[in-house]
């Protein structure tokens, strides 16, 4: 139990802003096993961005009005660590000539143009589902979105190679088939107890589509895996997720 615990208070501390004990200047070295706790983090998060939406809308904010403030919330409660790995990626593979461009452009810090675009879809997609849902579906919607986008990625990183060797994926490095099977597992779990059976199957595939897209679309653009592939691969499954489950409740 000791080792859960201090699995998830290393992906509390990697995920959120959440302020957790972590030697400084170094990965903690039990960070690869903790990503089998990414899914449960991802659930917390996803919980507390539904019920805040919901806390809104019971002041007579309006549903549009709500999910930008629950999101925006959410964003700085994340860092927006993974909105940060879309930017980059957008405007890597968009504006990266070839493999050594890319790169050098998904490390610099500025936002481009695909960056902001991307952003800006993103936002609006995650906006416009978040605030179709209702009051009795928003927080298990978010939960499951959040979930099965943090549990993927533990499977994702064991698969791809790494596309440079100085990164922060390469120095993290990469769980092994067993954690990266227990994160799939308690993810599938929160999404069931969370969703009707055919709304979790339906939401875990489109999930693992995502990820096997990103993962295409990564070694055919640059050979691999970023910290910035990964976090893009969340955004584009939880974005993916939350728009089947609007559809499927609207």
């Amino acid at each position: 139990m000791n080792e859960w615990l201090d699995d998830f208070k290393t992906a509390v501390a990697f995920l959120t802003r959440v302020p957790m004990p972590h030697p400084q200047g170094a990965m903690p070295p039990n960070f690869v096993r903790a990503h089998r706790m990414f899914p449960v983090v991802g659930a917390l998060i996803g919980a507390a961005i539904g019920l805040l939406c919901l806390a809104l809308r019971a002041t007579g904010l309006p549903d549009l009005a709500s999910a930008a403030l629950a999101l925006g919330a959410g964003m700085i409660l994340t860092g927006a660590l993974h909105e940060d790995g879309l930017a980059d990626v957008a405007d890597g593979f968009g504006g990266g000539r070839d493999t050594a461009a890319k790169l050098e452009i998904m490390r610099d810090s500025r936002l481009g143009t695909y960056g902001a675009a991307i952003l800006l879809v993103s936002f609006a997609a995650k906006l416009s589902a978040l605030a179709s849902l209702s009051d009795a579906q928003l927080v298990f919607g978010m939960i499951a979105a959040h979930t099965l986008a943090r549990g993927v990625l533990p499977m994702m990183s064991l698969n791809l190679p790494y596309a440079r060797k100085d990164g922060l994926a390469a120095n993290a490095g990469q769980p092994d088939a067993a954690v990266a099977m227990v994160a799939i597992a308690v993810a599938l779990v929160i999404a069931l107890l969370a969703l009707s059976w055919v709304n979790a199957f339906w939401a875990a595939l489109v999930t693992a589509l995502c990820a096997g897209v990103m993962a295409w679309l990564a070694r055919r653009q640059i050979g691999g895996q970023t910290g910035d592939v990964l976090g893009a691969a969340e955004q584009v499954a939880e974005t993916a997720v939350l728009l089947l489950l609007a559809a499927r409740f609207g």
